[in-house]
C-alpha cells in the first residue's frame, strides 16, 4: 500500500477520534463510543503499514487511551442496558435517558472528581508551629496576615480592605517554603488543601480544566481553605510554541479561578511554592498579590535550626557550641542544616558498631546499662554488639551523648547545596518581581 494511502487512515482516526471526544465531553456517550471504534478500526490499520517506530509509538500510545475509554464506556452502556431490560419499557428507558442521563452523568462526574480531591485534603494537622520556623520573620508575619487575621477577625476586612488572596513563596531549594506551608496548615482554621500536579492532570481531554474548576468549588464550600500548590512550576510553566494544548488548557482554567471572575474567592488563598520563578508563566506570577523570597538562612537562624532538629536527643553541647555551628556553616540551607544533623545523629551509633570494649554504668531508671569505652578504662570489658543481641541484652546497651566533636567530623565533609550562581538568579527576580521575607 502507497505512503500517500496509509496516511489517510491516520487523518480519518484523528478526525474521527475528536469527534469522539467531542460527544464523550458533551455527554453522548452512545455515539462516543461509536465514533471511538471507528477510529480504532483507522488507527489498527495505519498501524500494519507504518514504519517509522518513533510515530508508531505515538500512534500506538493514543490507541491505547482511545480503547481504554471504549472499554469504559462499553460497561456503561451495558450497565444502562441491562437497567433498560429490568424496566417496563425498553423505549421509555430510552426516552428517560436522554431526557436526563446527560445531567445525572456530569453530576456523578463531578461527585467522582470533588471525591478524588477531596483526599489531598489534610485531614490532620502535621503539627509544624510558627516557632519551629527558624528565622524568615518577614514570611511569617506576611501569611499570619494573610491567613489568621481574616479567619479570627473578619470585620478587619470590609469595604476596599481585601485579604491576600495569592501568596507566592520562591527560592532555593531546602529553604523551608514546603514547611513553612506545614506550619500554615497547622496554625490556621482552614481547610488545607495540599495539592501536586498529579492531582491535576489527566490523560482525558478535557478532565484537567474540570478537575482544577472542581478544586476551586470545593475550596469555596469548605471555606475559609488554603490551596496549596507545591512546585508550582510543573503546573504553570512559561507558555511557548511546543507547549500541549492540555497544558494551556490547565493554566488558563487556574487563571480564571484564581481570579475568581464570576465567583467568591474572598475566603479562598492561593498559596504556591517554586524553586524556578523564572519558569513561571507571567499571567500566573501576576495572579499572586505577594511573591516572597525565601532566602537562606542567616547566622542566627542556623543555629535555632541544629538546635530544633538535634531536639531532646541526649547531648552536651554548649549554647557556644551551636553558636559556632551558626558561625561554620555559611551558605548551608535549611534542609543541608537538617542534613548534617542527621548524620550527626549516626555518630554514635557507628561508635557502637566499632566498640570492642564496654563498661557498666548506671542507667536513667536505676538499672545496669552498658556503655562504649576503651580497653584502658577501668571495667572494660571485651564485648561487640553482637555480643548483646546473642544473649537477649540490647536494649541494656544506650549511645553515648552527642557532642560538638560528632559536629566537626561530619562538617569536615559536608558541603552546601545551593551556588552562589543559583543565589544570583532569585535575587535578580526579587529585585524584578518580589519582595524580601527579612
Amino acid at each position: 500500500m502507497s505512503g500517500a494511502i496509509y496516511v489517510k487512515f491516520k487523518d480519518q482516526g484523528i478526525e474521527k477520534a475528536t469527534q469522539a471526544v467531542q460527544e464523550d465531553e458533551a455527554g453522548n456517550y452512545d455515539k462516543a463510543l461509536t465514533l471511538y471504534l471507528a477510529s480504532l478500526d483507522y488507527f489498527k490499520t495505519y498501524l500494519k503499514y507504518e514504519k517509522n517506530e518513533k510515530i508508531k509509538q505515538t500512534i500506538t500510545e493514543k490507541f491505547k487511551d482511545y480503547l481504554n475509554r471504549a472499554e469504559y464506556l462499553k460497561g456503561v452502556a451495558g450497565q444502562d442496558n441491562c437497567g433498560a431490560e429490568q424496566g417496563q419499557n425498553a423505549a421509555a428507558a430510552q426516552k428517560v435517558k436522554k431526557a436526563g442521563t446527560k445531567d445525572e452523568s456530569d453530576d456523578k462526574e463531578k461527585d467522582r472528581m470533588k471525591a478524588g480531591l477531596t483526599g489531598s485534603i489534610l485531614s490532620e494537622k502535621p503539627n509544624v508551629k510558627w516557632d519551629d520556623v527558624a528565622g524568615l520573620e518577614g514570611a511569617k508575619e506576611a501569611l499570619k496576615e494573610a491567613v489568621i487575621l481574616p479567619v479570627k477577625f473578619p470585620q478587619f476586612f470590609t469595604g476596599k480592605r481585601k485579604p491576600w488572596s495569592g501568596i507566592l513563596l520562591y527560592g532555593p531549594p531546602g529553604t523551608g517554603k514546603s514547611y513553612l506551608a506545614k506550619a500554615v496548615a497547622t496554625e490556621a482554621d482552614s481547610t488545607f488543601f495540599s495539592i501536586s500536579s498529579q492531582d491535576l492532570v489527566s490523560k482525558w481531554l478535557g478532565e484537567s480544566e474540570k478537575l482544577v474548576s472542581q478544586l476551586f468549588a470545593l475550596a469555596r464550600e469548605s471555606a475559609p481553605s488554603i490551596i496549596f500548590i507545591d512546585e508550582v512550576d510543573s503546573l504553570c510553566s512559561a507558555r511557548g510554541e511546543g507547549e500541549s494544548e492540555a497544558a494551556r488548557r490547565i493554566k488558563t482554567q487556574l487563571m480564571v479561578e484564581m481570579q475568581g471572575v464570576g465567583s467568591n474567592n474572598t475566603k479562598v488563598l492561593v498559596l504556591a511554592a517554586t524553586n524556578l520563578p523564572y519558569n513561571l508563566d507571567q499571567a500566573i506570577r501576576r495572579r499572586f498579590d505577594k511573591r516572597i523570597y525565601i532566602p537562606l538562612p542567616e547566622e542566627q537562624a542556623r543555629t535555632q535550626m541544629f538546635k530544633i532538629h538535634l531536639g531532646d536527643t541526649p547531648n552536651k553541647m554548649t549554647d557556644v557550641d551551636y553558636q559556632q555551628l551558626g558561625r561554620c556553616t555559611e551558605g548551608f540551607s535549611g534542609s543541608d542544616c537538617s542534613v548534617v544533623v542527621k548524620d550527626v545523629l549516626m555518630q554514635p551509633i557507628r561508635l557502637l558498631r566499632e566498640a570492642t570494649h564496654f563498661k557498666k554504668a548506671k542507667g536513667p531508671d536505676g538499672g545496669t546499662v552498658y556503655e562504649a569505652c576503651s580497653p584502658s578504662e577501668p571495667g572494660a570489658e571485651e564485648m561487640t554488639l553482637q555480643y548483646f543481641a546473642e544473649n537477649n541484652l540490647a536494649d541494656k546497651v544506650i549511645p553515648p551523648a552527642i557532642t560538638m566533636r560528632d559536629f566537626e567530623k561530619v562538617l569536615t565533609r559536608a558541603r552546601p547545596t545551593v551556588s552562589k550562581s543559583d543565589l544570583e538568579i532569585f535575587e535578580k527576580f526579587t529585585r524584578e518581581f518580589g519582595e524580601e521575607a527579612n
